[in-house]
């Protein structure tokens, strides 16, 4: 188990999810823990946007989305900035955080083989989708593909892995009839701020 794809040494994982063990191929792709109440209200639609989110990243990366498992924590910004304080050492709410389940992808995993965790925290997602004109929806959408994409061992941390990284999110959201998460929609875009 590792610490958010954003750290250096690997730290034990949050419980949000299944046991890495061994899954069940009628557990469905994403497990949903919604902890924080006003996101119902805000994206009632919240599991099926997540389960196709992991599906665009697992598909983009070639991985076959029946063999995986992601668990998704929709909290509030006061658990986020917990976790990032204890996670990663920054005592501040942030948008998304991830938890891979492995160092390396297995080469053949299981039927819902658990991949990792990602947290989403509702006020900062929707403050900074407010501020930039983008649908809630979309902004959440984008995120779980970024921590997904973190949980199947990319990252940001140099200028070459960030073109890759982002070349996927864009291929994945243009493939959804989504737009850029990156291009201009009147103001510039913003990063997923980790």
């Amino acid at each position: 188990m590792t610490a958010p794809a954003e750290t250096g040494p690997p730290e034990p994982r949050p419980e949000l999810g299944p046991d890495p063990a061994a899954g069940d191929a009628d557990e469905p792709l994403v497990e949903l823990l919604v902890e924080e109440p006003a996101w119902e209200a805000a994206l009632p639609e919240l599991a099926g946007i997540a389960a196709q989110a992991a599906e665009l990243a697992l598909r983009e990366t070639g991985q076959d989305p029946g063999r995986w498992q992601i668990a998704l924590l929709a909290c509030s910004d006061a658990r986020i900035a917990a976790l990032n304080a204890a996670f990663r050492g920054k005592d501040r709410p942030t948008d998304v955080l991830s938890w891979p389940a492995f160092d390396a992808l297995p080469e053949a995993p299981g039927p819902r083989t658990p991949l990792g965790d990602v947290a989403i925290a509702l006020e900062t997602i929707r403050e900074i989708a407010e501020e930039h004109a983008i649908p809630l929806k979309e902004r959440v959408l984008h995120l779980i593909l970024h921590g997904c994409l973190h949980l199947l061992g990319y990252d940001h941390q140099t200028a070459q892995d960030a073109e890759r990284m982002e070349g996927l999110e864009r291929n994945a959201m243009a493939r959804a009839g989504l737009p850029d998460p990156y291009g201009e929609r009147g103001a510039a875009r913003p990063l997923p701020e980790e």
